[in-house]
């Protein structure tokens, strides 16, 4: 049995979604706006969210990424759903940390299979909020040390935050602008290249052959994704 939080405003469809995932022995929780949502999973994070990007208050995607920023949710498996089809819009909700991308209408049975999909392959929950685990490789969030196969990383400030940032999105492509915004700040005027040395930095570090990384993988066009 996982706790599941909908968020959703259409109350017939939360309803019906409440309605099958509680048959099949789940907990669950429907939320219709944004900002109520935000509380509700920062003071009782659930097991896994599904949520809309059109909400009242707080739209899904900036809901998505206030939740990947917590160390207590981050690690929260969250299904987005949406009436946009492209493929720019699909790419904007996985960078906003999304874990998969359901478009309405859909089926009720696809959308069950993808939650199952999603629980099964979710990201290692860190052991407590102090600290997030993923395989290998483990932060501590308030000492800021990293640690692989559990012997201390000598990283650099931003090297760390990097790490942080494509951890807290495990299995979610980033791409470099968003990864300036993350970790170097809006305000950054740079050369985007820096995310690209940086990342081959870290490599190093943390990867057995940085020449054929398996931890940190490049998306060719659009960015990284880490794979624990």
């Amino acid at each position: 049995m996982a706790k599941i939080t909908i968020v959703e405003d259409d109350a017939v469809l939360a309803e019906t979604l409440a309605d099958n995932l509680s048959q099949e022995g789940h907990k669950v929780t429907t939320v219709a706006d944004g900002e109520r949502a935000y509380q509700k999973i920062i003071d009782a994070p659930p097991d896994l969210i599904v949520l809309d990007v059109m909400l009242p208050r707080l739209d899904g995607l900036t809901l998505c990424r206030m939740i990947r920023r917590e160390p207590t949710t981050s690690h929260i498996p969250i299904i987005m759903l949406t009436a946009r089809s492209s493929e720019v819009d699909k790419i904007v909700g996985l960078e906003s940390g999304a874990d998969d991308y359901v478009v309405k209408p859909f089926g009720l049975g696809e959308l069950l299979a993808r939650i199952r999909a999603v629980m099964r392959r979710a990201p290692n929950r860190p052991a407590t909020q102090d600290e997030m685990v993923s395989g290998a490789v483990r932060l501590d969030l308030t000492g800021r040390h990293a640690y692989l196969n559990d012997e201390e990383l000598k990283l650099s400030h931003k090297e760390y935050d990097l790490l942080a940032e494509l951890m807290r999105n495990e299995g979610v492509v980033l791409s470099r602008d968003l990864l300036l915004s993350k970790v170097w700040g809006y305000d950054y005027f740079g050369d985007r290249r820096t995310v690209d040395v940086h990342i081959r930095w870290l490599r190093k570090k943390i990867e057995d052959d940085p020449s054929n990384p398996t931890r940190i993988v490049t998306v060719r066009g659009i960015g990284y994704r880490f794979e624990g």
